[in-house]
């Protein structure tokens, strides 16, 4: 805990911002200011030098070019992009199947829903009992008239990987678009999201120690050609026309140098959460947590999803509240109280789903309590 804050353990949500990306935003908002736009005058031009510096950074670790990367302002509006951006191709060439799995999170499902109501079908796959989607139920719902196949990386409540290589290793070159959602990933696990096979990529920079309110979706080519996006605003051509407005230079930049500093420091990172993730099972082993994911399988190094059933996730987070900060699903769908999709679409007992909280943390948290949480949570089951 830092000056009586209870311990931040909800990285999945949010992370901070590093301090060398904070310092890079706030020299830009303060003495850098130029629109990227202008390019009449000195402010103006440093500001277009300092965007195309961060999409090259961050095309870089993809193994992209940069002219394949539109800023967004997070992954919410990637996967809206990729998702609803191919509606009119697809309406066009009479493709109108689009292939997900039940567990994404709802920035995939709800345009999913929204071209389910304009005449799309869409097909969710559901996991296994621990979160995992197989790849070959995933390849074997696609269909003739498939238009998009969108899986994403890493599951935000439960942290399971899904097998994005293996679904890129199955589509044919002239098979469907492939999307990924990368929010929970990128940064971390990036080296599979360089595969040449998956078309879009939507990555936010709050998940990846940069700042909130931007992103990015990486719109590969395809034999040379672009991916044929159609925007879902208009006005100003920026970002390839993809995405009009004034450019934010600040917030674009802190995305750029944080993508950076997360492919130079992504091993010693892991290495850290995995690390606080075997110290984590360890001390909790005592009140015998149910845990979602399987290892063997792949699981985020940085979430810890566990049930402890005979307690209601809400009267933990509560019991808690003083002493480290979790949550009990996505934090876009938190205040809401109903129960988890994710674990639902998983087939858990009513209890499990009930009783499960997720932790989540970085490389650089703190000392956690551990004995303290531990004689808490027995207390509640007294």
């Amino acid at each position: 805990m830092t000056q009586g804050r209870p311990l931040y353990l909800d990285c999945a949500a949010t992370t901070a911002a590093d301090p060398r990306v904070a310092e890079l935003v706030m020299r830009l908002l303060v003495e850098e200011f130029g629109n990227a736009g202008s390019r009449t005058h000195e402010y103006g031009l440093a500001a277009h030098r300092e965007v195309a510096q961060a999409r090259e950074q961050v095309a870089k670790t993809l193994d992209a070019t940069s002219d394949e990367v539109v800023f967004t302002s997070g992954a919410t509006e990637s996967n809206n992009i990729a998702i609803l951006g191919l509606a009119a191709f697809g309406a066009a060439h009479g493709k109108r199947h689009i292939v997900s799995t039940a567990i994404e999170h709802k920035a995939v499902l709800e345009p999913l829903a929204h071209l389910a109501e304009t005449g799309f079908e869409v097909t969710l796959v559901k996991p296994d009992g621990a979160g995992h989607v197989d790849a070959e139920a995933l390849l074997d719902a696609i269909r003739p008239d498939t238009l998009l196949i969108s899986v994403m990386h890493g599951n935000n409540e439960t942290g399971a990987l899904q097998p994005i290589a293996a679904v890129a290793n199955g589509l044919s070159e002239d098979g469907p678009f492939f999307h990924v959602d990368a929010a929970q990933t990128y940064g971390k696990e990036t080296p599979v999201l360089r595969h040449k096979r998956i078309d879009l990529i939507s990555i936010s920079g709050h998940k990846v120690f940069g700042p909130k309110g931007v992103g990015a979706l990486l719109v590969r080519r395809r034999r040379g050609k672009r991916i044929p996006l159609q925007p879902l605003m208009w006005g100003g051509g920026q970002e390839r026309g993809l995405r009009p407005g004034t450019q934010p230079v600040a917030l674009i930049a802190g995305l750029g140098l944080a993508a950076e500093l997360a492919e130079k420091e992504r091993n010693s990172r892991t290495a850290a959460c995995q690390q606080f993730r075997t110290q984590a099972l360890a001390e909790l082993s005592p009140l015998a947590p149910v845990i979602h994911g399987d290892p063997k399988r792949g699981v985020l190094p940085h979430i810890l999803s566990i049930a402890l059933p005979g307690l209601d996730s809400e009267a933990i987070m509560v019991a808690l509240k003083h002493v480290v900060a979790v949550s009990n699903g996505s934090a876009c769908t938190s205040a809401s109280y109903k129960p988890s999709h994710v674990l639902e679409a998983m087939g858990l007992a009513e209890d499990e789903v009930a009783g499960t909280v997720r932790l989540s943390w970085s490389h650089a948290t703190g000392e956690v309590p551990w004995r303290t949480i531990v004689s808490t949570l027995s207390d509640l089951r007294l």
